[in-house]
């Protein structure tokens, strides 16, 4: 379990734990926001706990580094992220959005509401990985600009785009699937039109 993994040292570690109690007062109260964000990351139970699981002891091992008195919950979340990215790297996969846990993106709803929810679950993993992650941050972790800022590693600006953008892709995206069907033999005079998924059009933007 996670808060045994907090428990869990001996010798030098608990004594370093004793001098710094607040920083493990300050992890225990971050956990559940940390959860979130490793569920919102990872769309899978399972793996969030692993993520959460390592992304812990990765934070005790490197709690010298936390200066007091700074924003505990940005410095966890930027291992939590590194963390995350260094798994996918090591796997080389990525995660299907279709494990997305329904509580991420809506709320219980009729057969209708399930269609919707699926449209977004697909709208949402084809946005750039940085853009999901912004938006996953603002959303539905709850960060402020800045603190997404500082997890991230990049300028507030930058972050503001990330979501902007992200949100006006996924609008849409969600007004197009609602639009009547192009046939097939009308979209095949289209060029360009398709990219050879669904139907589904790609929308390029400018970086941020």
């Amino acid at each position: 379990m996670i808060i045994n993994t907090i428990a869990a040292t001996d010798g030098s570690e608990a004594q370093t734990l004793q001098d710094h109690p607040r920083f493990e007062d300050l992890l225990l109260r971050t956990l559940p926001a940390l959860r979130q964000y490793a569920l919102a990351l990872t769309r899978n139970r399972a793996d969030a706990d692993d993520l959460l699981q390592n992304a812990v002891a990765n934070a005790l091992r490197a709690r010298d580094s936390y200066a007091p008195g700074t924003n505990f919950k940005a410095w966890m979340s930027c291992i939590l992220r590194n963390r995350f990215l260094s798994d996918i790297r090591r796997r080389r996969e990525t995660v299907s959005v279709e494990d997305a846990p329904a509580e991420l993106f809506a709320r219980p709803a009729s057969q209708d509401g399930h269609m919707a929810l699926l449209e977004l679950r697909r709208a949402m993993g084809r946005l750039r990985p940085d853009h999901r992650l912004a938006l996953v941050m603002i959303t539905v972790q709850g960060m402020s600009y800045e603190e997404a800022s500082a997890a991230l590693g990049v300028p507030v600006g930058t972050v503001k785009c990330r979501v902007f953008r992200a949100r006006k892709l996924l609008h849409d995206w969600l007004l197009d699937d609602a639009a009547p069907r192009i046939t097939h033999a009308g979209r095949a005079g289209i060029a360009g039109a398709d990219d050879g998924r669904d139907g589904k059009r790609m929308v390029t933007t400018p970086r941020c």
